[in-house]
Formats: C-alpha cells, sequence, structure tokens
C-alpha cells in the first residue's frame, strides 16, 4: 500500500497540498487561481477532475482563492466544517447542494482505503483545522497556520512518516520588518503562525521512528527565507540532540512550485 503527496503550493501568497492512494485522491485548499491549480496538477502529472474531493483547512484566501472555481468546473465534492462553511460562501461563490459535505473537527472520515483525521489549530479563523492522513501503517500531517503546537495536536500528530509542517518567519525579520505593529502583532500571538524555532522545537516533539520527511511550509515572503529557515531548524533541532539527514531529512517548499511527487 502507497501514498503519494506533493505540496502544490505553499507560502502567505497561497497554499495547496495533493495527496492520492490506490484509489483517493484529495486536494488541501486551492489557495491560488483557478488557472495556476490546473497548471500545478499539471506539472505532477496528475488530472484534477479525476480528484476524491477538496478538503478545506479555513477561510482565509490564501487556501480558498481558487476553491470555487475548480470545485464548479470539475464538480468536485468540498469538505469543510461547518463554521468554515459558514465563513467562506460568500467568497467562494454558488456551489451545487449535491457538492457541500460537513468535516467537522476531531473526526476520522473513510474514503476507501485512506483515513482521513481532522484536528483543530489555533488560528485566527472560524474554525482552523487541519488534517492527517493514515494509509496502512503510513501516517502523513499537514499542520501549518498556527500560533502554537499544543500538547494535544502533538499527541495527533507524532510519529507520522512525513509532515507538512508551518516554519512561517523569523522572529528578528518580522520584527525589523515594514509591516505595521497590529499585523506583527497578530502573527506573533497565540492565533498567528509559529516562527522556525517553534516549530523546530515541536518538530522535536513529535517526530519518531517512522518520521523520514519533514517540508517547511507557509514561509513568510518578506518575514523568511527558505535558507534561513532550513538553518533556524536545523539548529534548533540540533540543540535537542537531533541531526537532519540522519533521523529524516528537511525539504522545501515554494509558493509556486510544486515539490517533486514523492511515494509513502
Amino acid at each position: 500500500m502507497t501514498m503519494h503527496f506533493s505540496v502544490l503550493a505553499s507560502g502567505s501568497t497561497g497554499n495547496a497540498f495533493f495527496v492520492e492512494t490506490e484509489d483517493q485522491s484529495f486536494l488541501v485548499d486551492a489557495g491560488l487561481s483557478g488557472k495556476a491549480m490546473e497548471a500545478l496538477f499539471q506539472d505532477i502529472g496528475r488530472d484534477m477532475s479525476k480528484l476524491s474531493g477538496i478538503l478545506v483547512t479555513h477561510e482565509h484566501s490564501d487556501h480558498i482563492k481558487g476553491l470555487g472555481v475548480v470545485a464548479r468546473k470539475h464538480k468536485l465534492p468540498i469538505y469543510a466544517n461547518a463554521k468554515t462553511w459558514n465563513a467562506m460562501e460568500r467568497s467562494i461563490g454558488e456551489i451545487a447542494n449535491e457538492q457541500k459535505f460537513t468535516f467537522e473537527m476531531e473526526q476520522v472520515k473513510t474514503f476507501g482505503s485512506l483515513d482521513i483525521e481532522s484536528f483543530g489549530v489555533s488560528h485566527d479563523a472560524a474554525e482552523p483545522m487541519f488534517y492527517v492522513f493514515h494509509h496502512g501503517d503510513k501516517k502523513l500531517v499537514v499542520i501549518t497556520d498556527t500560533g502554537y503546537v499544543s500538547d494535544r495536536m502533538k499527541g495527533i500528530i507524532s510519529n507520522a512518516d512525513a509532515y507538512v509542517f508551518e516554519s512561517n518567519h523569523d522572529v528578528s525579520m518580522l520584527r525589523m520588518g515594514k509591516y505595521p505593529w497590529s499585523i506583527k502583532r497578530r502573527i506573533l500571538s497565540d492565533v498567528g503562525h509559529v516562527c522556525n524555532e517553534d516549530a523546530a522545537l515541536a518538530m522535536s516533539e513529535v517526530a519518531g521512528d517512522k518520521t523520514k520527511r519533514i517540508y517547511l511550509a507557509h514561509l513568510s515572503l518578506d518575514n523568511n527565507m527558505k535558507d534561513l529557515a532550513r538553518m533556524s531548524v536545523e539548529q534548533t533541532l540540533k540543540t535537542k540532540g537531533i541531526i537532519v539527514g540522519e533521523q529524516f531529512s528537511l525539504y522545501d517548499t515554494d509558493p509556486k512550485r510544486p515539490t517533486e511527487l514523492v511515494t509513502l
């Protein structure tokens, strides 16, 4: 039994993630234009019309920008919790009732060979949640857009084979940067985004014997850089006795280009 995945796009300008098994395939968020989403699927050699559905994490525009367009064009089911549905319906346009499905927080839904578990995060949205994918003995976690990683979250996401993990900002860059203080305060808050060092500390607690790949995701265009994020995470992990490349490897993500389609 195998599971394939690609981080199609990740960053403050748009987010999308693809996962498939032998009999199922899902898109998590559609935060780029419909045209850009189609191009990303071409890049990984997949057909968007064959998706089993789209899972929504929350209603912020960098996660739902192309959702309505893509879902209507390909008549795809959309799964989101009730509060997220209420928060995003005006933004995504009219969706046929037969395409609307509710997936509440702290639930597990089974789609053929794939079990999908939802869990709540701490972010300034209506009811933000992310997903754990279980396929046979394989476990894949997507967790971004959270101000911190709680013990409850750590329990749910521990010892996955692979993680797509938020490493949003460098605190010094953010503090010195051009953003107004109100936005800086929001990002730094418990309902904002995880910084590089805090991401690494959480990784050190959840990574287990199975863990082989961690993708640094949702990097801020203004307050982070790929090399800086990687260096900060590696250094912080080293203080916890974890040497990157020995237990697991770190991978970059990009706001416009998909990662290689990987097999777990």
